[in-house]
């Protein structure tokens, strides 16, 4: 990529595990912006530096990998008055202060603005929580599942009369952590135009909550509660849902009229669209359950693939892949989407890409960096002498 990323310049420094954090301090990193870790060698730094079952030496993991990428080090211990002065120097030179602890943390720590704000007024204090810093939950832990569960997910996913059933990845965690770096590229807008920073709050179940969209929008006015659907059907367009093939599934999403209207031409059952039963979007919602079994009689003539060579480009269709075969897809590795990035203990080691482009080009990727790989050149670069480095490395401030 010639042109300098949009976010070169900007420094931000980060106290984060797990996923939604890092996963969205991640975007900024990719981005260009320069995304100090600030971890602890006592505890062995993020925590997911010893999540297995996949590691990569020590304090490494491919869960590490995952969410770290583009990112630097820096090991010092901010409850020691030593740390916290070495830390404050380190401030004085950044544009952001990022963590995802719980909500009575950030206080205690030092991290919010009316802390950070006298050291640097221009920072900006990112707070990303379970439950946010100003309620009676301030002090719970809490984690993805548990927003899921508590928002309504579970009680809407998978098939009526199962078991609830949580989402099939961490989605509450990734929305929050892409929300967080949303929240920090509009705040440092703002910095630009008044020259003072401030404080920064997104809680995961915010964000659960926010993700209810309309379903939400329908109870909180129409007291209507949106309910499982058999075959992961949309909730009010007909026909949007998956079909057996005489193979498989396939996944359909008659979103339109003109989807509708195409995929009766396919089938050659253009009667259905004059049929009382399916004539129009609220007879096809009504009798959801006959035209399913119309449906599948006709897919379960031919197979998945089939279909798709029929269907694909015409209207919204999808084969339903398991994990293997989403990421060995030729299609994903085509678009770029699958990277090989050496990793010193893996040369073989391959990642996903960032979804963004810029002119065209996928964001680079560095591999995510070793505990404390760059804490002598940040601290030297913060103002401290190498002899003031020594001393905080021996008296294990820094590491």
């Amino acid at each position: 990529m010639s042109a300098p990323l949009p976010l070169e310049g900007i420094r931000v420094l980060t106290f984060e595990n797990f996923g939604a954090g890092p996963f969205g301090s991640m975007y900024l990193a990719d981005l260009g912006a320069e995304v100090i870790k600030i971890e602890s060698r006592d505890q062995g730094g993020d925590a997911t530096r010893s999540m297995g079952p996949f590691f990569l030496g020590e304090h490494d993991s491919h869960f590490f990998q995952t969410f770290n990428l583009n990112k630097k080090s820096v090991a010092l211990n901010l409850k020691r008055p030593e740390g916290q002065a070495a830390f404050h120097r380190i401030v004085r030179t950044a544009d952001v202060v990022m963590n995802n602890l719980r909500g009575d943390q950030p206080g205690k720590l030092g991290l919010d603005y009316a802390a950070l704000g006298p050291v640097n007024p221009r920072i900006l204090c990112a707070h990303l929580s379970a439950y946010g810093r100003d309620n009676e939950r301030k002090g719970w832990p809490g984690y993805d599942y548990l927003m899921q569960a508590e928002a309504g997910y579970l009680h809407l996913t998978g098939e009526p009369g199962t078991p609830p059933a949580r989402m099939g990845l961490s989605i509450i965690d990734y929305m929050t952590g892409i929300t967080t770096a949303v929240a920090v590229l509009g705040a440092l807008i703002g910095v630009m135009k008044s020259g003072r920073g401030r404080d920064i709050d997104v809680s995961l179940f915010d964000v659960a909550l926010h993700q209810l969209t309309y379903p939400g929008n329908w109870y909180l006015n129409e007291g209507h509660p949106t309910e499982r659907l058999p075959r992961s059907s949309h909730p009010s367009a007909v026909p949007v849902q998956l079909f057996k093939t005489r193979d498989g599934w396939i996944f359909v999403m008659c979103m339109t009229e003109k989807f509708w209207q195409a995929l009766l031409g396919v089938l050659g059952r253009e009667d259905l669209a004059s049929d009382p039963l399916f004539a129009d979007a609220k007879a096809r919602r009504t009798n959801r359950d006959a035209l399913t079994s119309v449906l599948d009689a006709e897919f379960g003539r031919e197979t998945t693939q089939h279909w798709l060579g029929l269907l694909q480009g015409l209207l919204p269709v999808a084969p339903v892949h398991d994990l293997a075969q989403a990421l060995d897809n030729p299609f994903a590795k085509a678009l770029g989407m699958v990277r090989n990035l050496p990793h010193p203990a893996r040369p073989d080691f391959r990642v996903l890409a960032n979804p963004i482009k810029l002119d065209g080009d996928r964001l680079p990727s560095r591999c995510a960096p070793r505990l404390g790989e760059h804490t002598d050149a940040i601290l030297s670069e913060a103002g401290l002498t190498a002899e003031e480095i020594e001393t905080l490395r021996a008296s294990g401030v820094a590491g």
